[in-house]
């Protein structure tokens, strides 16, 4: 933040400093020209005052203005690559800015190459945004071009063959993908702009000054975007089977169900089901067993299907999507903190006394297998209030697989550890009287749950965060925050904090400093994260290590690209084979694996020495210049955003949509090995790259 606000304070300073406000407004360093030569390539040329220079197209996140061309219009041609320079670049430390930053020496020139398909009705307009400055001040500033078929030289017209000539599609705003031999998509590009350029810099795509030179390298000849679903079914199965990620997801949700046992709303039902049942069983001591084992399965089949029918009305993708939808997340956020705050003792939330009674009365007016399955449906409905939350967030975990799979193995996962108890309280009625009785304890575990509850609420805000780029909760906040309520448990733990309906302690009690000292360990292992420490155990919930400002880890796999198109042109130009990731900032096993797999000393190796490491981020918010229009499934509909455009590419071309999904390709975007999905066995991973690598060296 500190960082932020000095360079905020240095651009404000450097741009009005020793000039007054008129002259300011005139005054003008840098001229601009530009024209298409014999080649087919627009060449911006600039005429630069003595003691200005100009800075050049990657500076890091927070500093001066890069130059940034922006194509807003193209029609008659394509773009082939990203702009480029041959000329040279001066890097220095800058006070100001408190950072090194890189600008030209001398008048450079800027050369974007074109592919011209139809002379007739050629057109680009565009902009170029410019930062130009002294040692005294800086001048922001913007060149407006436009050039149409009369700036062509007639050996570019007369180049072009007259059997290429075809309908712009960008011209009659088409912009379908299947079936060209080009990428429509790419059209677009120019795309991300200083946003999208910010966010690689911070994520390590636009470190490296030799990658960013090559991106410019001709694809053209390719259709990187061409489906390749049925190329990967000839390759077998994939390395890691779904099973792994469907078991991670019932234990995770079955482990979700013990704790929502422990809740305050689900507590009472407990003499309620024991009076149900004493009045049912009666001498027959094999009916109520049946009784039992009918309750506990309309348990299950209630919230399997409260899962499935979520899932089926949304959608396991539109959750998915959801999942990192700023309002959605920031309403979790407010949700969950409401439910902590509601815990540590401020109100009760409750559901209205009518629902459960006639649900009650229901149970008790009917009988057989119906007045069971009421009896079920009264503990699902009366213990809402506390599992709601717990339910909502496995919910959009487990829809995060994008299919229904994983909400049905989910919910079952919890429907199966709320019904085992509750199954035995109705075969065995006399273990009530073995029972804790309610009371202080009661309202201890009540205040566990929402210090809890407080920290995962953090975990929503860091997805909506990360999304759309705000950069208020980023690694080092977070972890903060995380550091103080778990200290701030274990002190209410040894009862050195009391709360409004907490008896006062007169001794602590060993389950008591046992947690304690579990909660304080557990406040001291975070520490050194905020020096960049990966904590691999928290890694799913935390946010990304390249969100922290100081960070002495160096043992993190970054990606080389996070754009397709550009990482690709790179690994041709290189003779390299590409993994792509297909990741999302809300994907808490992408963070699991970059965490336990991508760290390991062998894998890291491989990834950094021997691939293009290409990380797509399909919940990336940041707005495309305009929106891309494509056909999938016989409809059209458009891609708005960043991310919007990589689940496409993920979808079209290799008929997925969960993530993470890692996939190796050759030079040409075909496969060269079965995907990989989330499976933290490295010997695997380790198997599934040098797989790759044989084949692409063939």
């Amino acid at each position: 933040m500190q960082k932020t606000i000095r360079t905020l304070l240095a651009s404000l300073l450097l741009s009005t400093v020793s000039l007054p406000p008129l002259m300011a407004q005139m005054q003008e360093a840098v001229r601009w020209s530009y024209s298409i030569n014999d080649k087919a390539e627009i060449v911006f040329r600039t005429s630069i005052d003595r003691g200005w220079h100009l800075y050049d197209m990657n500076q890091p996140e927070g500093g001066p203005n890069p130059t940034v061309f922006h194509i807003e219009k193209i029609a008659g041609a394509e773009r082939l690559g990203k702009v480029t320079t041959a000329t040279g670049i001066t890097t220095k430390w800058d006070e100001s800015f408190d950072m090194n930053v890189s600008w030209y020496s001398s008048n450079p020139t800027f050369v974007q190459r074109l592919k011209i398909t139809d002379p007739e009705k050629f057109a680009i307009t565009g902009y170029v945004e410019y930062m130009t400055c002294n040692d005294e001040s800086c001048l922001p500033g913007q060149l407006e071009f436009s050039l149409t078929k009369k700036d062509l030289p007639a050996a570019v017209i007369a180049s072009v063959p007259r059997t290429s000539l075809k309908k712009d599609t960008h011209s009659e705003g088409d912009s379908v993908i299947a079936g060209t031999t080009r990428n429509p998509l790419t059209e677009s590009a120019n795309e991300e702009g200083i946003a999208g350029q910010a966010r690689n810099n911070k994520a390590g795509g636009g470190n490296d000054k030799a990658a960013s030179d090559d991106k410019a390298a001709d694809n053209s000849t390719v259709d990187l975007w061409r489906p390749v679903i049925k190329e990967l079914q000839a390759l077998g199965e994939s390395q890691t089977g779904g099973n792994n990620s469907l078991w991670s997801v019932f234990w995770l949700c079955f482990v979700g169900g013990l704790l929502a046992l422990l809740t305050p709303c689900v507590w009472p039902i407990i003499p309620m089901t024991v009076s149900f049942f004493l009045k049912r069983s009666k001498s027959n001591r094999a009916q109520a067993v049946r009784d039992a084992l009918i309750y506990g399965l309309s348990i299950i089949v209630i919230y399997l299907a409260l899962g499935l029918v979520v899932t089926s009305i949304f959608g396991a993708s539109a959750l998915n999507d959801l999942s990192t939808n700023a309002v959605f997340n920031l309403i979790f956020f407010a949700l969950l903190v409401l439910f902590a705050v509601s815990f540590l003792g401020a109100f009760e939330l409750t559901l209205p006394a009518s629902w459960s009674s006639k649900m009650d009365s229901k149970a008790e007016a009917t009988t057989g297998i119906l007045s069971i399955f009421f009896m079920a449906f009264t503990l699902v409905l009366v213990s809402f209030s506390c599992t709601g939350p717990i339910i909502g967030g496995l919910l959009v975990e487990a829809a995060s697989m994008g299919s229904l799979a994983g909400p049905a193995v989910g919910m079952f996962g919890f429907g199966l550890a709320l019904a085992i108890p509750f199954a035995l309280f109705a075969i065995f009625p006399s273990m009530l009287q073995k029972m804790p009785k309610s009371g202080g304890w009661l309202n201890t575990v009540k205040v566990v749950l929402g210090f809890l509850e407080l920290a995962l609420a953090l975990k929503f805000l860091s997805v909506a965060d990360l999304a759309y780029g705000w950069h208020i909760l980023d690694r080092e906040t977070f972890l903060a925050l995380w550091i103080v309520i778990f200290a701030l448990l274990g002190v209410y733990l040894l009862g050195k904090i009391r709360f409004a309906h907490d008896d006062e302690v007169q001794h602590v009690s060993v389950p008591h400093f046992f947690m304690a000292v579990i909660s304080f360990a557990f406040a001291i292992y975070m520490v050194p994260g905020l020096w960049g420490a990966p904590l691999k155990a928290i890694s799913a919930f935390s946010p990304p290590l390249y969100t922290q400002d100081f960070n002495l880890y160096d043992g993190e796999v970054l990606p080389k690209f996070h754009d397709y198109d550009e990482g690709m042109a790179y690994a041709r130009k290189h003779n390299k084979p590409a993994m792509l990731d297909f990741t999302g900032y809300g994907c808490v096993n992408c963070r699991k694996m970059e965490a336990a797999v991508w760290s390991n000393p062998r894998v890291k190796n491989i990834l950094n020495n021997d691939y293009v490491l290409i990380s797509l981020y399909v919940d990336d918010k940041t707005k495309l210049p305009e929106p891309i229009l494509i056909k999938e499934d016989g409809k059209e509909t458009k891609l708005r955003t960043i991310g919007d455009k990589w689940s496409y590419l993920q979808r079209h071309k290799f008929g997925a949509n969960a993530q993470p999904y890692y996939v190796l390709v050759d030079n040409d975007g075909l496969p060269l090995a079965p995907w990989y999905a989330f499976d933290e066995d490295v010997d695997k991973y380790v198997q599934f790259l040098r797989g790759g690598l044989k084949k692409f060296g063939k």
